[in-house]
């Protein structure tokens, strides 16, 4: 049971991740998600190195 409460939890919440994202775009919204999603993990967002700070996809959690 609550491995099928996990895996819907996290489809739930992939789901609300991508619908933030527009386009990959780094709004405002899509950089907070993406924040509060790597702080839970114990991180913090990051530019990659040689990144566009234009897309969300250029940005990395990193280990404190």
């Amino acid at each position: 049971m609550r491995i099928l409460a996990a895996i819907l939890l996290a489809l739930t919440l992939g789901a609300c991740a991508a619908a933030q994202r527009d386009g990959g775009l780094a709004t405002y919204d899509a950089l907070r998600a993406a924040q509060t999603d790597c702080a839970a993990k114990g991180g913090t967002l990051k530019l990659k190195s040689g990144g566009n700070s234009r897309y969300v996809e250029d940005f990395a959690c990193e280990r404190k």
